[in-house]
C-alpha cells in the first residue's frame, strides 16, 4: 500500500466479540438472546456503505439523503454515572469528533447530539444491556433511534489508554492540539478506542498514519436545541412531508455544495453562542451584499466544486484489497484532486480584493504553497486536459487517458488496443446500419456497456421487429435499445483491455499518491473555506429575495416588524409582521387570542429569527437585537388539535418537565397552550405554577395561552406582559350572523375575545335557552375571579416604579443618544412613569 505498512495497525478482527441488537429490537428493548456476529454481521453491514467509493458530484440537496456517520457512546459507571463520552466518524468525511459532558437523568444532550449526527450505526458497550440490567441511557437511545443499526463490544474495547494511542497514530500534525484538550476526558477518548477499531476491521477500511482530522466539540461552544423544539419549529425537516423543503433549511439552503449544505445543516441545529464569531459572518455577508462582483464572482467558482470532504476521506483512506474497483475508484478521484486543486487559484482572484477579516484570512490560507506543490506533482504524470467531466462514456475516456504518453510503453499499448476495439464496435454498427437500412446510432451505459440505439416507428420495421440477430431489446416509446452476440463479445474484449490500463494506471497513481500525501492536509483547509464560503454565499443568496436586515447582539431582544420565514415561502408574499420586545425587566409575555388567530406562528417566528442570527444569517425584520440564547425550549400546540387525552396530556408534562430541569437565565423558552390536556381547573393550576417557576429564571419566556386568568398574573408580577392578537368581527350579508376575522396584529394587553367556545355554540343548533343560561353563569364565575385578582393602587405604583427602574438600567447599559436626546427620553421615561401611578400628588420639577 502507498500510504505505508498497514500490518502496523492491524490486530485479530475477530476478538472483537461484536453483537448486534438490531435483530433482536423486539425482546423488549433489551440484548438477551443476542448472538456474537460472524457472518450474519453483513446482514447489518450491507446499510453501511464500504470505502471503496468514489466523490461524487450529488446536489447540495440530497446531501442527507444517505447516512454515513458511525457513533460510539459510553456512560460512566458508578459515581461517574451521567458523564458521558461520544466519539463519531464519517465515512465520507475523514474527521473524528470527540464528545465529553455531564448530563441529567434525561439524557437530553446525548439524544439531542445523535439527532444532529443522523447516526447510521451507534456502537455501545456490551454492559449497557446486560440481561435484567439495561442503562437508561441505553433505553432512552434504543427508544429514539428505532431504525438505526446498533452494535455492542465487550466493556475492554472502551480504553482510554489505547484511545489516546489511536490518536496519536492517526491524527494529522495540524490537529495536534487535540491532545492538550482530550487527554484528561477518559470517557470521550475511550469511545474513540472503541469507534477506530469497529470501523478499521468491520467496515472494512484502515486510515493512515496522521491523516484523520480530530477535534475536541464541547457543548459550551453552541445553543443547545433540543430535538422536539428542533422538529416543533421544522427546523430541517417538515412535519407533514419529509421531503418538502418548506423548512428553515429550505428557506436558506442556496449552497452549491454538499459540504456547504452539511455545514448549514449542522449550523441550524447548533447555533453559535459567540457573538464575536457572528459579527464576523455577518461582515462576510454584509460585504457579499454590497460587492456585486465579489457575491457572483465566489458563486461561480465554488458551484464547481465537488465534495471535497468525501474526496479527502477515499484519498486517506488504504483499501484492505486491490481490485479492478479500487483501481477504478482511485484513479477517478485523483482526477477529481486535479479538479479541485486547478480552482484554488480561482478562488484566490475573486477574494484577493475582500475586506472583511474572515474573508481575508481565508484568502491567506490559500496561499499555502501546498496546494501548487501538489497540482505540479499531479501534472508530471497526469495530462492537463485531464478533466472531471459528466457522463460515464467521458468520464471513462478521461480515466483511460489520465497518465501521460511515454511514461509506461506497455500502458500505451494496452490503450491504442482499447482505442481500436472502440473503432471497431463503431464500424460495426455503422455496417449494421448500412446493412439493414436502419438508423443506428451507438450508445453507452456504466451497466450495459456499449449497445445499439435506434429511433424508428414500429411500422417501418419489416414485420414490425427487429431483425433476429439483435437481442435483449427493450423499447420506450419510439426508441429501441439492443445488442447482438458479436457487440457482446466485443463488449467483454473491451473490458479485458480496461482492466490491463486501470491495473497499470492505478499503479502509476499509487506512486504519485506516495509522493504527494505529505502535503495533502492542506486540503482539510481548503474544505472548510469552500463550505463556509458556500454557506455565507447562500446567506447572501437568501437576502436578495426578501428584505432582511442584519442582526445586532445587546441584552434586549428586539424585533421591529417582524415575519415568519417559512411562511413567506410558502404565502409567496410577505406575511403579517409583528413586534416583539423583550428585556431583563419584562421577560415574561403571555399572549391570548382566539384559535387560529396567529400564536403559534408568532411564537415560531421569534425562534426562527432567534436562531438565524446566531447562524450569521440576516432576518426577516425592518429592524432587530437579539440576546444570545445558550438554550432554546419549544413546546408548540396546534390550533386545530383538539384532542384531550390522557396521552396528549402526559406529552405536555414531559416536555415542560424537561424545559423547567434544563433551563437556565441565557434561554429562549416558548410555550404555547399547555394544560389543554386536561380540565379547565388543573390546567389554569399547572400553567399557574409553571408560570411562577420560570419567573424566577431570567430567561426569555413567552407564554400562549386559552386561559385568560393567567394574564392576572401581572398584578403580582412587575416583569409579565400581555398581549394579544386582535380580531374583527364582520356581519353576514344577512345581519344575522356574526363571523370573525383575523388580523395577525399583534397588540398590547390581553384578548377581549372571550368564550371562544360560547361563540361556537352560537352558530351551531344548540338551542337558544341553553345558550343564555350559559353565558349567565360565564359572566357570573368571570365577575368572581375579576374581583379576586383586581390590582390595588400600591401594586400599580410598584409596577411602574419597577419598569422605570429597569428601562433607567437598559438605557445605562445600551444607550447611544447625545445627550440632547438623552434628556428628552429621560423626560418621556418621567411622564410615563407618573402616568402609570395613582398616586395624586405632583412630584417636584427639579427631581
Amino acid at each position: 500500500s502507498y500510504f505505508g505498512d498497514k500490518s502496523s495497525c492491524v490486530e485479530n478482527a475477530n476478538t472483537l466479540n461484536l453483537t448486534s441488537s438490531s435483530s433482536v429490537r423486539g425482546l423488549n428493548s433489551t440484548c438477551i438472546g443476542k448472538t456474537p456476529l460472524s457472518s450474519g454481521r453483513s446482514v447489518c453491514r450491507s446499510h453501511t456503505p464500504l470505502m471503496g467509493y468514489s466523490v461524487t458530484s450529488s446536489s447540495a440537496v440530497s446531501a442527507h439523503t444517505a447516512a454515513s456517520v458511525i457513533v460510539a457512546v459510553v456512560e460512566g459507571r458508578g459515581l461517574a454515572r451521567g458523564e458521558v463520552g461520544m466519539a463519531s466518524i464519517d465515512l465520507k468525511n475523514p474527521e473524528m469528533i470527540l464528545s465529553q459532558f455531564a448530563d441529567n437523568t434525561t439524557y437530553a444532550k446525548v439524544i439531542t447530539k445523535l439527532k444532529i449526527l443522523t447516526p447510521l450505526e451507534i456502537i455501545m458497550s456490551n454492559t449497557a444491556c446486560d440481561a435484567g440490567n439495561t442503562t437508561k441511557l441505553f433505553s432512552l437511545i434504543m427508544e429514539h433511534f428505532k431504525n438505526v443499526t446498533f452494535t455492542t463490544v465487550q466493556r475492554k474495547y472502551f480504553n482510554e489508554t489505547k484511545g489516546l494511542e489511536y490518536i496519536e497514530q492517526l491524527c494529522a500534525s495540524e490537529f495536534s492540539t487535540i491532545f492538550m484538550e482530550v487527554q484528561s476526558k477518559y470517557y470521550c477518548l475511550a469511545a474513540a478506542a472503541a469507534l477506530l477499531k469497529y470501523v478499521e476491521f468491520i467496515q472494512n477500511a484502515v486510515y493512515a498514519p496522521k491523516s484523520l482530522k480530530v477535534r475536541f466539540q464541547g457543548s459550551e461552544k453552541t445553543a443547545m436545541i433540543d430535538s422536539s423544539s428542533a422538529q416543533n419549529l421544522e427546523l430541517v425537516i417538515n412535519n407533514r412531508d419529509s421531503r418538502n423543503g418548506h423548512t428553515l433549511l429550505g428557506v436558506l439552503n442556496y449552497t452549491k455544495t454538499p459540504g456547504g449544505s452539511r455545514r448549514l445543516r449542522s449550523n441550524i441545529l447548533e447555533p453559535l453562542i459567540d457573538a464575536e464569531t457572528i459579527n464576523t459572518r455577518l461582515d462576510c455577508v454584509q460585504e457579499l451584499l454590497q460587492d456585486e462582483e465579489l457575491f457572483f464572482g465566489l458563486q461561480a467558482v465554488i458551484s464547481k466544486f465537488l465534495d471535497t470532504e468525501q474526496l479527502l476521506s477515499v484519498l486517506v483512506q488504504i483499501p484492505k484489497q486491490d481490485t479492478v474497483k479500487t483501481a477504478e475508484s482511485k484513479i477517478t478521484n485523483l482526477i477529481y484532486l486535479k479538479h479541485t486543486l486547478e480552482l484554488v487559484e480561482p478562488l484566490k482572484a475573486a477574494l484577493r480584493s475582500c475586506n472583511t477579516q474572515l474573508l481575508k484570512a481565508y484568502y491567506n490560507s490559500l496561499e499555502d504553497t501546498r496546494f501548487g506543490i501538489i497540482l505540479e506533482k499531479i501534472t508530471t504524470v497526469i495530462n492537463d486536459d485531464t478533466r472531471y467531466t459528466k457522463g460515464c462514456l467521458s468520464m471513462r475516456t478521461q480515466k483511460c487517458y489520465a497518465v501521460k504518453p511515454n511514461i509506461n510503453e506497455f500502458l500505451d499499448i494496452a490503450r491504442r488496443t482499447y482505442t481500436e476495439i472502440v473503432d471497431d464496435i463503431a464500424g460495426m454498427i455503422t455496417q449494421l446500419a448500412e446493412k439493414y437500412s436502419l438508423p443506428m446510432k451507438t450508445s453507452f451505459s456504466s451497466a450495459r456497456g456499449f449497445f445499439i440505439q435506434m429511433n424508428a416507428d414500429c411500422s417501418t420495421l419489416p414485420n414490425g421487429q427487429l431483425p433476429s440477430e439483435f437481442t435483449k431489446i427493450t423499447k420506450m416509446k419510439n426508441t429501441y435499445s439492443f445488442t447482438s452476440a458479436d457487440l457482446i463479445k466485443m463488449n467483454e474484449r473491451c473490458q479485458e483491455s480496461l482492466r490491463e490500463i486501470y491495473h497499470m494506471t492505478y499503479l502509476i497513481v499509487c506512486k504519485l499518491l506516495n509522493e504527494i500525501y505529505e502535503h495533502i492536509h492542506c486540503l482539510y483547509k481548503l474544505s472548510d473555506i469552500v463550505s463556509m464560503l458556500d454557506m455565507l454565499l447562500a446567506f447572501a443568496h437568501a437576502c436578495t429575495l426578501s428584505d432582511y436586515v442584519r442582526p445586532e447582539f445587546t441584552d434586549t431582544l428586539a424585533i421591529k416588524q417582524g415575519w415568519h420565514p417559512i411562511l413567506e415561502k410558502i404565502a409567496m408574499e410577505k406575511p403579517v409582521s409583528n413586534n416583539t420586545y423583550l428585556t431583563e425587566g419584562n421577560n415574561f409575555v403571555i399572549i391570548t387570542g382566539p384559535n387560529m388567530s396567529g400564536k403559534s406562528t408568532y411564537l415560531k417566528q421569534i425562534a426562527l429569527c432567534q436562531i438565524m442570527a446566531q447562524i450569521g444569517s440576516y432576518v426577516p425584520a425592518e429592524y432587530c437585537s437579539f440576546r444570545i440564547a445558550e438554550q432554546i425550549f419549544t413546546r408548540i400546540g396546534m390550533d386545530d388539535d383538539i384532542e384531550t387525552n390522557a396521552s396528549t396530556f402526559m406529552k405536555e408534562m414531559k416536555e415542560i418537565t424537561y424545559i423547567i430541569q434544563n433551563a437556565n437565565d441565557k434561554s429562549l423558552i416558548i410555550i404555547d397552550e399547555l394544560g389543554r390536556g386536561t380540565s379547565a381547573e388543573e390546567g389554569i393550576g399547572i400553567c399557574y405554577a409553571a408560570c411562577e417557576y420560570l419567573l424566577n429564571l431570567k430567561a426569555f419566556t413567552l407564554f400562549a395561552t386559552h386561559f385568560l386568568e393567567l394574564c392576572h398574573i401581572d398584578a403580582l408580577y412587575p416583569n409579565v406582559e400581555n398581549y394579544h392578537f386582535e380580531v374583527q368581527h364582520v356581519r353576514s350579508s344577512a345581519g344575522n350572523r356574526e363571523k370573525i376575522a383575523y388580523t395577525y396584529t399583534l397588540s398590547k394587553g390581553y384578548t377581549e375575545e372571550k368564550n371562544y367556545g360560547l361563540k361556537a355554540a352560537e352558530v351551531s343548533s344548540l338551542p337558544s335557552s341553553i345558550i343564555l343560561d350559559a353565558k349567565e353563569i360565564t359572566n357570573h364565575i368571570a365577575k368572581q375571579i375579576l374581583h379576586r385578582h383586581k390590582s390595588t393602587p400600591e401594586m400599580m405604583k410598584e409596577r411602574a416604579a419597577y419598569q422605570l427602574a429597569m428601562r433607567l438600567v437598559q438605557t445605562a447599559r445600551n444607550s447611544r443618544l447625545d445627550p440632547d436626546s438623552l434628556r428628552v427620553y429621560l423626560k418621556g421615561l418621567k411622564k410615563k412613569y407618573e402616568a402609570s401611578c395613582p398616586a395624586p400628588g405632583k412630584t417636584d420639577e427639579r427631581q
